[in-house]
């Protein structure tokens, strides 16, 4: 048993010999030691508050980039619905353009019909005239002066007109 059990003065010079080292440990390690495990632990408590003042930030930051999000869809809402408008507005107006560009070429292609009737009827009655005189001159047989062409010219135009106000 005395090989398993240390002699009293080993104890002896063991336990000085632990004490030396613990006074110089704690003269000048364990300080160092004790005051870089403070600043570590400064510097983590320092990193967790601006941790949580940037959490914060964030946060603040997103709703604030929600509002704007929110202002910028109904800025786009009234946006597209002022284009629906105007487009409904420029669509109305040109079909009321196309409308009276028709009706104006409608109304000015009625007018050249008219013209021609006008000018076929007058030239109808010129040549209707020119024949009717021929034919009485050659049912007289004899020629007309000029002067009685023209009166019977004007005659003829005057039954005729009559005829076309029936």
């Amino acid at each position: 048993m005395e090989a398993i059990l240390p002699q009293w003065p080993e104890v002896l010079v063991a336990l000085i010999s632990f004490g030396v080292l613990f006074f110089v440990l704690w003269k000048f390690a364990f300080p160092p030691i004790t005051n870089m495990l403070a600043e570590r632990s400064e510097r983590i408590k320092e990193s967790l508050e601006k941790a949580e003042e940037t959490r914060m930030e964030a946060e603040a930051l997103l709703e604030d980039y929600k509002t704007q999000m929110a202002e910028a869809r109904a800025d786009a809402g009234r946006v597209i619905e002022q284009s629906r408008t105007v487009a409904e507005g420029m669509k109305d107006e040109i079909i009321a353009k196309a409308n009276e560009e028709a009706e104006a070429i409608k109304t000015k292609a009625v007018e050249a019909i008219e013209a021609e009737k006008r000018a076929a009827v007058a030239e109808l009655q010129g040549s209707v005239a020119d024949l009717s005189v021929a034919i009485a001159g050659k049912i007289i047989d004899e020629t007309l002066s000029r002067e009685q062409h023209e009166a019977l010219i004007e005659k003829y135009l005057a039954e005729v007109g009559s005829l076309d106000e029936l």
